[in-house]
């Protein structure tokens, strides 16, 4: 057993939270129970994992996409009014950690993708940033774009969407999980092969095609459902309590 919060406190300070500046706000969103006995991680805080978290009787929930995003409406109502109604009457804290989540070089969500894609010699996609959300890593051996698509597709979990470029060989690859095509002009500013990120935009493809950078959407669900666990996992062995995790596999 852990109070709120001591978790609180140490995610804050291993995330580094108070660096960043992000489109919601990181750390407690939602204040339950003080002491907690038991985590349910999620990728997105929907009412599935929220009734999935009261049916497995969790203290936190423990999410990636959580609420209170810049420019949403203040009153709460319609379908976010009842997923907090259904937090709060059941004493079920949310916490969410956006950007230090997918920044971070050991539970992130990049480092994540890093390590399931076997890419090696880590590097910041944007030098000028302090904590970069975006990486650079190298395969140890060059792939064809064909063969490279359905080598992230099987890795990932996910039918990845490729668009092309003039480029016969992929090495070095830039990649940022979530929703970060726009970051492919950076990939080709470091003279990347090819580039990684969850979701695709109708102008990805001309961008793909005029920067010579192959690009790969690889689902914005798929590509950032390992940051909670990783993070779930570790404030389970810092606190010695039961975490878990739940998978609402959605397709984009």
């Amino acid at each position: 057993m852990a109070t709120l919060n001591d978790i609180i406190k140490w995610c804050d300070q291993t995330l580094k939270t108070h660096e960043f500046k992000d489109y919601a706000p990181n750390g407690l969103q939602i204040e339950g129970k003080s002491e907690v006995k038991k985590i349910l991680c999620a990728v997105t805080a929907s009412q599935d994992a929220i009734e999935a978290a009261i049916a497995q009787n969790a203290d936190l929930l423990l999410v990636h996409h959580g609420y209170f995003w810049k420019g949403e409406p203040y009153p709460i109502t319609g379908m976010r009014g009842k997923r907090i109604k259904s937090l709060i009457q059941n004493n079920v804290s949310l916490v969410a950690y956006h950007l230090p989540l997918d920044s971070h070089p050991i539970l992130g969500n990049n480092a994540a993708i890093a390590d399931i894609l076997e890419l090696e010699n880590i590097e910041n996609l944007d030098v000028s940033e302090p904590h970069p959300i975006g990486n650079i890593g190298y395969l140890e051996n060059a792939m064809s774009p064909e063969i490279f698509k359905n080598y992230v597709s099987e890795r990932l979990g996910f039918n990845a969407i490729h668009l092309p470029a003039d480029k016969t060989t992929i090495q070095k690859v830039g990649f940022c999980t979530g929703g970060a095509q726009d970051y492919i002009g950076k990939a080709a500013d470091q003279d990347c092969d090819a580039y990684i990120s969850g979701e695709v935009s109708e102008r990805t493809f001309y961008e793909a095609k005029e920067l010579d950078v192959h690009y790969y959407a690889c689902g914005h669900h798929a590509t950032e459902r390992y940051g909670v666990q990783r993070l779930g996992k570790a404030i389970s062995e810092q606190f010695n309590i039961e975490y878990s995790y739940y998978e609402l596999n959605n397709p984009i």
